[in-house]
Order: structure tokens, then sequence, then C-alpha cells
């Protein structure tokens, strides 16, 4: 007698199984969360996003120019000799895309899974937590995209980008900010208070002063600059300050791939946070 029909039978009952566990997790409608977001930035967060776009701009004023006219011209990436506006403009454009990122994917989430309950009702519905994560994480990365695009611009008649590679800062800036939003909104899923939101401010003012913003690696003892190159934002610093001359080498591969890993994991954990709070 033959045994391969049982063995096809279950085979097949593996694969059902598989498939509506994945569809437990994602009901193929994030459109939906995304809508939802667009509407309520329109109604009453279009101020606040006007604000961190000015804030990275302040910034290259403020030191590019005013204490850029002191410094005077500085060694950039393959030491390049570039002015110090246009040495922190890069890193302030990186910056940027990680605040407007964080915003996004903790204070905003914070208050809708807390107090709004929003993502319990959206999960009550045909949405799965994957549906919530990618939604989210998206509203996010369109935040970060208009503020690297501005802020391209702006360095563009400053005349702050000289190469036209320059442009390429756009989509990375995207790259940064889908990596900072991914894990920044499952850390969220375990805070409970707002006081704890300050651990985020805690965690992101050393890394905006440190990771080489505003002034060379080199500067610092080499077991601190172990520590900052394990951060993130110091992989977004170089890799914009690479891109803005067009210096291409094997370590941008290196940059790249640090937030590939950093999305990945953030969006696991994220989606299994959403599960685990929400459909129990």
């Amino acid at each position: 007698m033959s045994t391969s029909a049982p063995y096809v039978q279950d085979k097949d009952l593996v694969l059902t199984g598989s498939k509506r566990a994945f569809a437990a997790l994602y009901g193929r409608n994030a459109k939906s969360v995304i809508e939802r977001g667009l509407l309520a930035t329109k109604t009453s967060n279009a101020s606040i996003m006007v604000s961190g776009f000015v804030e990275p701009v302040l910034y290259l004023l403020s030191m590019g120019i005013g204490l850029g006219s002191i410094v005077g011209t500085v060694t950039g990436p393959g030491g390049t000799p570039m002015s110090y506006a246009a040495y922190i403009a890069p890193a302030l454009l990186a910056v940027s895309a990680m605040n407007g990122a964080i915003y996004d994917s903790t204070m905003n989430v914070f208050f809708k899974m807390n107090f709004a309950k929003l993502y319990q009702n959206m999960l009550y519905t045909s949405l799965g937590p994957l549906d919530v994560a990618i939604g989210e994480i998206f509203l996010a990365l369109l935040r970060g995209f208009m503020y690297a695009t501005g802020f391209t611009i702006i360095m563009w008649f400053m005349g702050l980008i000289a190469h036209p590679a320059g442009l390429l800062m756009v989509p990375a800036a995207v790259l940064i900010a889908f990596g900072f939003a991914s894990i920044g909104m499952g850390i969220t899923s375990y805070l409970k208070t707002f006081q704890q939101l300050d651990w985020i401010n805690f965690v992101m003012l050393p890394m905006f002063l440190f990771s080489a913003t505003f002034y060379p690696l080199s500067v610092y003892p080499e077991p601190v600059q172990w520590f900052i190159q394990a951060m993130p934002l110091w992989h977004g610093v170089e890799l914009m300050r690479q891109l803005s001359i067009g210096y291409f080498t094997p370590s941008m591969l290196v940059h790249v791939g640090y937030f590939v890993v950093m999305i990945l994991a953030g969006v696991t954990l994220t989606t299994n946070r959403l599960r685990a709070l929400f459909l129990k």
C-alpha cells in the first residue's frame, strides 16, 4: 500500500495552519491605518511636524554659519577638505530623520496605545498586528521623508552638496528613519507611564551630541570611539556625510546593513509585542 496520501494530507494541514497563523498577524489592510494617521495629522499634528523640520535648520544656521566662520575648513571623509557647514549639514539631516521617526513611533504611539486604546480597537477588526506595525512605521517614514527632502533642498540652495550623489541622502534618510521607527515602536510597547518616555530623550541626546555630529570621531579616546561606533546614529551620520561628497567605500555597505538588521529586528519585535498585548 502507498503511504504518500496521508503524508500529502499532513503537509496540506501544516500549510493551511501556517496560512491561518500568518492571516492572524496580517490582514492585508495596513492602508487603513495609514489613512487614519494622515487624517489625524492633517487635523491636529501639522504644527508639530513643522516644528520638527525647523529645529535642524536652526542648528545649521547657528552652528554651520555662526561657528563655521570661526572654525573654517575641516577634513571630511577620505581627507576631503570642506566647510564646517558642509561637514555638519549631512549629520543634521540624519538627526532630523531620527527625530521625526522617534517622535511618531514613541510619544505618538504611546498615547494611541495606552490612552486612546486605538490599537486595541483596531485589532478587534480584521486588522492584524503586522498591519498596525506597517501602518504606523510607514507614517514615521513619511515624516522622515518630508524632513529629509526639505532639509536637502535647503542644503542645495546653500551650496552644501558638493556632488550629485548628495541627492541619495533622501532615500538614505528614509532608511535611517525606518530603523529608528521600527525599534522605537517596539520599545514603546514596554512603557507604561509618560515619565518613562524621558528615558528615550536620555538616550537620544547623547547620541545627538557624541555621534560625530559636530566634530570627528578621532577627538575621542579609542574606547569611547568603539562605543560611539556601536550607536545607530553614528552609522547614519557617516553614511550621509559620505553621500554628500560622493565618497563611496565598502564601509557604506556596513552602515546600510546596520539599519537593515535594525529594521528586521524592530518590525519583528513590534509585531510580536502587539500580538502579545492585544491578542491574548
